[in-house]
């Protein structure tokens, strides 16, 4: 097998093309807005990207069926004075750095092929606490992109993320770069502690309104609130517990 192997299913001609990336990574925050943004807005699966350097193994779905693991792009056209929109998706990201090099490259020359100039990548930010209501920290390569961010409530913070932004959110950024692509990152904060739909939300609420897309995510507050739900039952049982071990320790005196 070669290092990546892509599928077309089709091959869409786009005009300004917006690619939005969301694989796994904190929170799977990403993963979980690039999926909603694909079933919310009913988009065509062209491609997809297969290598060795993703886990060596099939996912299996609820009829029994294998797949190979594997990258998805989907595509919409664009209606309404809004961009063509591409969205990449997928369950794992590369296993090492080399690997992680190559998919990316890969996925930069098919949007190049296809009419994309634009890399909008999305992800998580950890800040190792619940938040109620979690802000939107981003990233650009173009000063002149900030102020559109700013109008729509996405934040900057000097210096942050201090430890950059790692995986395939942040080499589709430089790889897009050097492409001369124009390139955002949106970061929901997170605790990194669970899967956080939460947070997708709050990405995805500054992303709808910069690409001008109305979005239903009832559902996505319908699964915070489960995530919710297992917090609290973990909260409950660590105060059970802990007054439980405190009432151990008083045995000892007296």
């Amino acid at each position: 097998m070669k290092d990546v192997v892509i599928r077309f299913i089709e091959k869409p001609k786009l005009s300004n093309g917006i690619l939005v990336e969301g694989l796994p990574g904190v929170g799977n925050v990403g993963k979980l807005a690039a999926e909603h943004l694909v079933e919310e807005l009913n988009m065509v699966k062209f491609a997809e990207i297969f290598s060795k350097h993703l886990p060596p193994q099939v996912t299996v779905n609820d009829e029994g069926l294998i797949s190979l693991v594997k990258h998805d792009l989907h595509y919409l056209k664009g209606e309404n004075g809004r961009k063509d929109l591409v969205i990449l998706t997928g369950d794992f990201q590369g296993l090492t750095p080399e690997g992680q090099y190559e998919l990316s490259s890969a996925t930069i020359e098919i949007l190049k092929e296809i009419g994309v100039n634009t890399v909008i990548t999305l992800g998580g930010y950890g800040v190792i606490k619940l938040i109620e209501e979690p802000g939107v920290l981003g990233a650009v390569t173009d000063i002149e992109l900030k102020p559109r961010l700013e109008e729509v409530g996405v934040t900057f913070k000097r210096g942050e993320p201090s430890s950059g932004i790692i995986g395939a959110s942040g080499l589709l950024l430089g790889l897009g770069r050097l492409e001369d692509m124009k390139c955002i990152c949106l970061m929901g904060e997170t605790s990194g502690y669970f899967v956080d739909p939460r947070s997708a939300r709050s990405v995805l609420t500054v992303l709808g309104k910069y690409l001008g897309f109305e979005l239903d995510l009832s559902s996505l507050e319908e699964k915070a609130k489960q995530i919710d739900e297992i917090t609290s039952k973990i909260k409950e049982n660590l105060e059970e517990s802990e007054a439980a071990d405190s009432r151990d320790d008083l045995r000892y005196f007296g």
